[in-house]
């Protein structure tokens, strides 16, 4: 088990650094990537791509980097290298080793497996507690695709903004959808919230998981949004939604992160994720406090979760057309 430290103190590892830019100057700026995940909708595809059973953050779809390694990079323009952690599972190891094997054990969460994204947030969520109480923290799936690095960058930052103005919300990165998409999660928009900026944000209604095409185009003409599960928030706005839906999840973590000695962690690790059932972090918290929360409309990202054969392929095509230019 990898524990995280101190990620302040020194590393004689190399990471990413934060480019020109990016505001390093921001002490109490996070960054976490979750990286976790099983990519089982489109294994049968990556398989085909790598010869074997990979988890679709660990490919190299658009046939340069890894997923993993474009989010990381698309991060590093937001969130200085040091104050950016990721979250990964033990049984991925052997695909993820080499890619990782620069970055600080101090920046990496190692799941003993994958068990949905609340346990991974709250995992999160403990350590960055401790290291810094009044952190902004913004959390990143690394499986997704962003075709506008800008546009994703200017509204990532505004969204840490938000959040530094409203410490008791959770920011969500609402899409503009481009179709009446079955498969993805919505977000009703609810009141318009004041921001001297031509990017809106708005309370949060509710959220509406995977709803049929008719449904799904009703939501489309009331302006409504498609949920890209980047969040920003304060480590205490985070938190507090997690006290009011999955209290036990939360005290159970901060019980075994108190802990200074990484093998007594990492056995109560392995015996949390075996009593725990798999908790997914939408539908059992953010569906549950939709009050806790705003949304900013986002327009001009390129997005897609690639969590489908199609995706990708639109997402090449897209690529080519762009490189011939």
């Amino acid at each position: 088990m990898t524990a995280v430290h101190d990620l302040h103190s020194t590393s004689h590892k190399k990471h990413i650094d934060c480019p020109t830019g990016a505001h390093t100057q921001d002490s109490h700026r996070w960054g976490v990537i979750l990286a976790g995940g099983d990519g089982k909708r489109l294994l049968s595809f990556t398989r085909r791509i790598t010869g074997d059973d990979r988890p679709k953050q660990f490919c190299a779809l658009s046939g340069g980097e890894t997923l993993l390694k474009e989010t990381r990079r698309r991060v590093a323009r937001i969130i200085p290298g040091q104050q950016t952690l990721l979250i990964l599972t033990r049984t991925h190891e052997h695909y993820y080793a080499d890619e990782v094997k620069e970055i600080a054990s101090s920046h990496l969460l190692i799941q003993p497996r994958n068990h949905g994204t609340a346990p991974a947030i709250a995992y999160a969520l403990t350590r960055l507690r401790r290291m810094d109480p009044r952190g902004l923290v913004a959390f990143f799936p690394s499986d997704h695709h962003f075709a506008n690095d800008d546009a994703f960058v200017a509204h990532t930052d505004f969204a840490f903004a938000q959040a530094e103005s409203d410490p008791a919300r959770v920011i969500l990165l609402g899409i503009e959808p481009e179709g009446p998409e079955e498969a993805y999660g919505w977000i009703e928009p609810g009141s318009p919230l004041e921001a001297d900026s031509t990017i809106s944000i708005s309370e949060v209604s509710r959220f509406w998981e995977k709803p049929c095409r008719r449904v799904a185009a009703h939501l489309m003409r009331r302006g409504c949004l498609w949920n890209s599960f980047v969040m920003v928030g304060t480590v205490g706005a985070f938190r507090n939604t997690m006290e009011h839906t999955l209290p036990n999840l939360l005290a159970s973590f901060e019980s075994i992160c108190a802990t200074a000695d990484p093998e007594v962690e990492e056995k109560g690790l392995r015996a949390l994720y075996l009593k725990e059932p798999a908790t997914n972090f939408s539908s059992e918290v953010l569906v549950a406090r939709p009050s806790d929360l705003a949304v900013v409309r986002a327009s001009g990202l390129g997005w897609s979760d690639l969590g489908e054969p199609k995706r990708v392929l639109s997402m090449l095509r897209l690529k080519g057309k762009g490189a011939n230019a």
